[in-house]
């Protein structure tokens, strides 16, 4: 059986793809997975680090705007949707699987017409064009949030990485505080922008710094490759460890006690998945996806959500290591966010991918 994946762009999309593409193999060793992205995204890079060959199509970028690059977008489609039948009579798949953003559109018209099933998953609360078009095709449709106003809808939650999905926290603390350089008993704080970071998060956080001190609270500042936090410590005091990126993404969960991060599809997931109480910083830009994707965990009681133009340093200070410090407030918060989110979407997805490549084989 061969499986076409379409998704790239951002950790948004590639994500979920890879943890599918893993549950696939895992559920049946003999499936072939092929990925489908642009020359533009992070999947050129992640994909193939993956082990899984990767396709590429041109991109067709959709303005969010009538703009003169609107006029382009039909001819740069008839290209994307050319190399899209390419691949497909080339790798010929028996099922074909988007998760969104500018490659899923080519994808699923590619499908379409060579009367392939199609999949679709969206990531986000709100969906994007490309899966609205996608959902009118197939009745195979999986969402991350309950609610994802989709034809067809079924919700699995979101395909997450294993070493996220089955993390013991608990466990792996006293291993993660030392690995990060951090004290083995002091509260910890986790900020972290995503994969670019946050300027808003990084500036508030940095300038705020002498509150943690005050309140005995140590930081894990992942500030991003481009951003930068200024701090100094003297001798004695807690940790304030700033970081560029991370790649054990588990450990930085494990070690922290509370977390303040933004609120795109697999932040959300992750977190609320292991139970990590939340404060979410939605992307002040867009259509509103990232508010929409946190507030079932916020009014579950597993986070909390503040705009980005009111975290300055002074909500900070008179927020977090208030909080950070609550240990009763911060468990049941843990347990709000933990009962609500599928720890097995890869699974659970990988399974319609399986039924429906098998519906199109007879």
């Amino acid at each position: 059986m061969r499986v076409l994946l379409a998704g790239g762009g951002t950790a948004g999309h590639t994500s979920p793809l890879l943890a599918t593409a893993d549950a696939l193999r895992r559920l049946d060793a003999t499936v072939e997975v092929t990925a489908l992205g642009t020359p533009r995204g992070i999947e050129g890079r992640v994909v193939p680090e993956a082990g899984y060959p990767l396709e590429m199509i041109p991109p067709v970028p959709l303005p969010r705007r009538p703009n003169a690059d609107l006029v382009k977008v039909p001819a740069r489609l008839r290209g994307a949707v050319k190399g899209a039948l390419d691949v497909v009579d080339r790798v010929r798949p028996d099922v074909v699987v988007g998760f969104g953003g500018y490659v899923s559109v080519p994808a699923y018209l590619a499908a379409r017409r060579r009367k392939l099933p199609i999949v679709v998953h969206e990531g986000n609360a709100l969906p994007g064009i490309a899966n609205k078009l996608g959902s009118r095709f197939t009745r195979h449709v999986a969402t991350s949030f309950p609610d994802t106003p989709l034809r067809h809808a079924a919700y699995v939650g979101l395909p997450i990485r294993r070493m996220i999905s089955t993390l013991d926290r608990a466990a792996l603390r006293g291993e993660a505080r030392r690995e990060l350089g951090l004290d083995p008993d002091l509260p910890t704080v986790l900020v972290t922008g995503g994969s670019q970071g946050a300027r808003r998060l990084n500036q508030s956080f940095s300038a705020a710094a002498s509150a943690f001190v005050a309140a005995g609270v140590q930081v894990v500042h992942v500030v991003g490759p481009k951003g930068e936090a200024s701090v100094t410590r003297e001798a004695g005091e807690p940790p304030y460890v700033v970081l560029p990126y991370v790649d054990r993404m588990d450990l930085a969960y494990a070690a922290a006690d509370l977390v303040v991060c933004r609120a795109g599809a697999n932040t959300v997931t992750e977190v609320a998945a292991v139970g990590l109480p939340a404060v979410f910083v939605p992307l002040p830009i867009g259509n509103g996806e990232q508010e929409l994707n946190a507030r079932p965990v916020v009014d579950a009681g597993g986070g909390l959500l503040v705009q980005d133009a009111a975290l300055t340093p002074e909500w900070v200070t008179a927020t977090v290591p208030a909080l950070a410090g609550d240990p009763q407030r911060l468990a049941a918060m843990s347990a709000a966010a933990s009962g609500l989110i599928p720890r097995d979407a890869d699974e659970q997805l990988a399974r319609i991918v399986l039924r429906a490549a098998g519906t199109g084989r007879r």
